[in-house]
């Protein structure tokens, strides 16, 4: 057998560090035993497992059979967690180079080449170094062209050096420079860490606007919008995944273009349904000149009734038997408006038969970044308020005191703060509050007392040790049908969590309420924060609630294409990072039910109610409702309510007396501003008497 030449992997447009991997160099000896994983006994999708060329090892290899797509999925044991090699033994007899996308546990590691070995009896390898988990770990090889990857022999797994846990420091002194309409330019000070800095993530609200290398501390952002608000931090990580918390933040808005050409008239205006209180539209998108159509807005003959970037929206608080005519015009990022579409006239129905479109009450109270709504069993509400750390009690008729602030919680100047509230099913007898807020070092549920009247001053710590980040802390917590406690929880900006059953981020959890873990539990055999594990594969989930058949329903934000409505399985795995809604690398992941453009939705908090869902878009500031269908196994048609009408929602809560209250949190982007009311709690009812989802 020749020697073997040098190898490289090769990471198409992004340094080999971007992506977590360290380092190559040719194979060496390490004192970790080696162990070995034949082709042929991996999971194999459009290859084959053939003999025909001598010298490979085992009982056979697998011919990827020249199929983009085919790939082989290694199930590697790992005896400890930290830096793997792996080392694949391939042979390739043509001159051309096969690559295949190397994915761990959902995680894209990035391109490992496969040059040609001369022939296909000659046998070589390649190596890779990536973080792995004690225990099992998907390796997934993905051939990337038509010719399909090499002949594949074995996978051997070494371990190398135990996990690195400490993150880098925060990068400092971030500052925005030469701010264009569609670009700027933006320096910092480098971060620290104890073994290096291998990328840099420039972040608006959570979403990766680049991503570049380590040695970097400057770079130019081209993607931008005219004429649009953005808040951008930084964010470090080091070759083990772990990221840093936050630099400081930068706020500015782009100056508006030269384009004076507005979009292109929306076209095809209809109605798609009609209650006794509502119409729904629809329309074909508009084009723009520059690219970026920013919204529509919806009139009601000379008066603008919604405001949304979908391409539909359901007008409510109309008369029964009446007739309203529409139109709607485009708007881009510079502000100029088309011509009006053409005018659709709709006339609502009879009353009764309100099914399960609500429309608004009247407005109950203002508060400052109202995350969470739990009812107590007299109708009062517990509220939490995000960045002022305390807990209002607000009554049906708006009268609103403060019971105080929750010990220990902080902010994250984001997303991190005083965040999900649950009642217990037991308050009558245990007065217990539970709550999910950002710490000092961590996110944490905790539980407090409240007797009616005084809210304890001391809580007790229910679940520790979620990891926390600007971005990404999750924070939704009820209590399901069983009397479990369930939470949502982000990945904390380290997407690796998400498929790491080690960590309690990148969630659903379950929960007794005194925070031990349910053994019946999915994962709870395997120990430590699996325990833990409802769901896993999320990116950052913050609604939650339960249909009639006691399924659990959950809300999740996307990172730059899809957002999601998933339906939860006990153990189930929903894709993240390699999977987003539909879009990546989604095979052997559980899809999504509904899936709408992260410029449309957001979805955060959420409720059932009979069967319909409610979901609160804090992105797309608007409201979502559909009805389940009648196997309870999708979705129906969604309607979009109260576009653009009160900004941001972040929550929406069944009321006792029929209704849903609904809040908004317009001031929330940059950490909000505490000293400013500008958020409120309006009540949604339902025409003609009836209760929460139509029924009377």
């Amino acid at each position: 057998m020749a020697p073997r030449p040098p190898w490289r992997v090769v990471l198409a447009g992004t340094a080999v560090a971007a992506l977590g991997l360290t380092a190559l160099s040719p194979v060496s000896a390490f004192a970790a035993a080696a162990t070995d994983y034949e082709s042929e006994n991996a999971v194999i999708a459009q290859g084959v497992v053939e003999s025909n060329h001598a010298g490979y090892s085992g009982t056979g290899f697998v011919n990827f059979d020249n199929v983009a797509g085919s790939y082989v999925e290694y199930s590697v044991n790992a005896a400890q967690a930290g830096t793997h090699t792996l080392t694949f033994r391939y042979a390739n007899g043509t001159a051309d180079n096969r690559p295949v996308k190397l994915v761990v546990d959902g995680g894209d590691k990035g391109t490992v080449d496969f040059p040609g070995t001369g022939a296909w009896t000659t046998w070589k390898t390649v190596t890779a170094t990536v973080q792995l988990t004690a225990g099992v770990n998907k390796v997934r090889t993905t051939a990337t062209t038509a010719n399909g990857g090499p002949n594949a022999d074995k996978l051997t797994d070494t371990f190398t050096a135990p996990s690195d846990s400490e993150p880098p420091s925060p990068p400092s002194n971030l500052a925005a420079s030469t701010i264009l309409p569609t670009a700027a330019t933006f320096g910092w000070t480098a971060a620290t860490d104890n073994v290096g800095v291998v990328r840099y993530e420039i972040n608006r609200g959570g979403n990766i606007l680049k991503t570049v290398d380590g040695n970097t501390t400057s770079a130019t952002v081209t993607n931008l919008t005219p004429n649009t608000a953005y808040d951008i931090s930084i964010g470090a990580f080091d070759a083990a995944g772990n990221p840093s918390q936050q630099s400081n933040v930068v706020t500015f808005t782009t100056p508006p273009s030269d384009d004076t050409t507005p979009p292109t008239v929306p076209g095809n205006l209809r109605s798609t349904g009609v209650t006794a209180n509502s119409v729904t539209l629809a329309w074909n998108a508009s084009t723009d000149n520059g690219g970026t159509v920013a919204g529509y807005d919806v009139f009601q003959g000379a008066t603008k009734v919604a405001t949304t970037t979908s391409l539909g929206t359901t007008v409510t608080n109309l008369n029964p038997s009446t007739s309203y005519t529409f139109t709607v015009k485009a708007r881009d990022p510079d502000g100029n408006s088309s011509a009006a579409s053409n005018a659709v006239t709709a006339k609502t129905s009879a009353p009764g038969g309100a099914g399960g479109i609500p429309e608004y009450d009247k407005d109950i109270a203002k508060v400052d970044l109202g995350w969470a709504v739990g009812f107590l069993p007299n109708g009062n509400a517990l509220v939490t308020e995000r960045d002022r750390f305390e807990i209002l009690l607000v009554t049906p008729s708006g009268q609103k005191t403060t019971l105080g602030k929750v010990p220990g919680a902080v902010g994250t100047n984001g997303e991190g703060g005083l965040l999900g509230l649950a009642i217990s099913p037991n308050w009558a007898s245990d007065h217990a509050v539970y709550l999910y807020h950002t710490a000092s070092g961590d996110n944490r549920i905790v539980k407090m007392t409240y007797d009616g009247t005084t809210l304890s001053s001391t809580s007790t710590p229910v679940l520790t040790g979620i990891a926390k980040n600007r971005y990404h802390n999750g924070g939704r917590i009820k209590f399901g049908p069983d009397g479990k406690l369930y939470a949502t929880v982000g990945d904390a900006k380290n997407s690796d969590n998400a498929q790491n059953k080690s960590s309690l981020n990148g969630k659903i959890l379950r929960l007794n309420p005194d925070g031990s873990a349910p053994s019946d539990n999915p994962f709870y055999a395997t120990g430590g924060n699996a325990r833990y594990v409802w769901s896993y594969g999320h990116r950052n989930p913050q609604g939650l609630a339960w249909d009639s058949r006691g399924q659990l329903w959950a809300a999740e934000f996307g990172e730059s294409s899809q957002d999601e409505l998933n339906l939860i399985q006990k153990g189930g795995n929903f894709g993240w990072p390699s999977c987003e809604g539909t879009q990546g690398s989604c095979s052997g992941f559980i899809a999504p039910k509904k899936t709408w453009s992260t410029a449309q939705a957001g979805p955060s908090g959420l409720e059932i109610v009979n069967d319909w869902i409610y979901i609160a878009g804090v992105t797309g500031e608007q409201m979502f409702a559909t009805q389940i269908t009648s196997a309870g196994t999708g979705v129906g048609t969604v309607s979009t309510l109260f576009s653009g009408r009160w900004g941001r929602l972040r929550s929406v809560t069944k009321t006792p007396d029929g209704g849903l209250w609904l809040t908004s949190t317009n001031n929330d982007k940059n950490g909000g501003t505490p000293s400013v009311l500008d958020n409120v709690i309006v009540r949604l009812k339902f025409p003609g008497g009836a209760r929460a989802g139509g029924t009377a």
